[in-house]
């Protein structure tokens, strides 16, 4: 298969996997404009996959029914999500001719957010970036953390897929915290590298990020160290050394 990030507003990414018969899956089209062009050079939409309720990642959809009417649209049940479509939640599979997707329910950046993880690909929106996390708007530390968890477990092959491009910005904040992390330096220095050239930096190898993002390493000596420099104390246990960590990223100033 074939994944394409098509660029959307002003970080966004709307991600297009494609068959080798050109059928394509797109996920959380915020704006129209991208998927009619990617349509109008040879992929064949097939579906529409929504992560959560932002309109930046689901504002696009009303404009493609009215050019598809029959596009199939999955969502995760939210009524927010004012949309026809079909809800999915835990565990659902969202099967199609070519495709098989599986339903990850991760709370914590919205109480209603999904990822989808099929074809060796994770699409998970705005819960995990590439060496960063998306911000608790609704959730709590515990429940983020434990959507965190969940995706670090899943196979290290995994290519993430997330919903924007924030790696350099995340990288900064990262190598403050972490500033002797080999494996984070690379990853800095390779997405430098790709968006010097108007590539994105992402998807982004599990296997990266679990030896780079510091939101997958809170039970890591170095960030429970930085952390701990920050509280003036020993954090009580890894939720509150996540908490703190998603504090600290929330004002950080570079």
């Amino acid at each position: 298969m074939r994944l394409t990030a098509l660029p959307a507003f002003q970080d966004n990414y709307i991600w297009a996997l494609q068959t080798p018969d050109d059928r394509t899956v797109f996920v959380d089209p915020g704006q129209a404009g991208p998927v009619f062009d990617a349509a109008d050079q040879g992929m064949q939409p097939a579906a529409v996959l929504l992560t959560h309720h932002h309109d930046d990642h689901i504002g696009g959809v009303a404009a493609l029914r009215q050019r598809w009417p029959w596009l199939p649209v999955f969502a995760p049940a939210d009524e927010r999500i004012t949309l026809d479509c079909e809800r999915v939640g835990e565990n659902d599979r969202v099967q199609l001719p070519g495709f098989d997707f599986t339903v990850l329910e991760v709370p914590g950046h919205t109480r209603s957010h999904i990822a989808y993880l099929g074809h060796n690909h994770l699409f998970c929106g705005d819960m995990l970036f590439s060496l960063g996390c998306g911000r608790m708007f609704e959730g709590t530390p515990a429940q983020m953390l434990a959507s965190l968890q969940r995706l670090a477990a899943l196979p290290p092959q995994t290519w993430v897929c997330c919903g924007h491009e924030y790696t350099l910005a995340n990288a900064v904040f990262a190598r403050h915290i972490d500033p002797t992390n080999a494996a984070l330096q690379r990853r800095q220095q390779e997405a430098q590298d790709m968006r010097s050239r108007s590539r994105p930096s992402v998807p982004a190898l599990l296997a990266s990020e679990l030896q780079c993002n510091p939101f997958l390493r809170t039970n890591d000596s170095a960030i429970r160290a930085a952390v701990a420099t920050r509280l003036g104390r020993a954090p009580a246990d890894e939720v509150e050394t996540f908490a703190e960590l998603r504090r600290w990223k929330d004002g950080f100033r570079a």
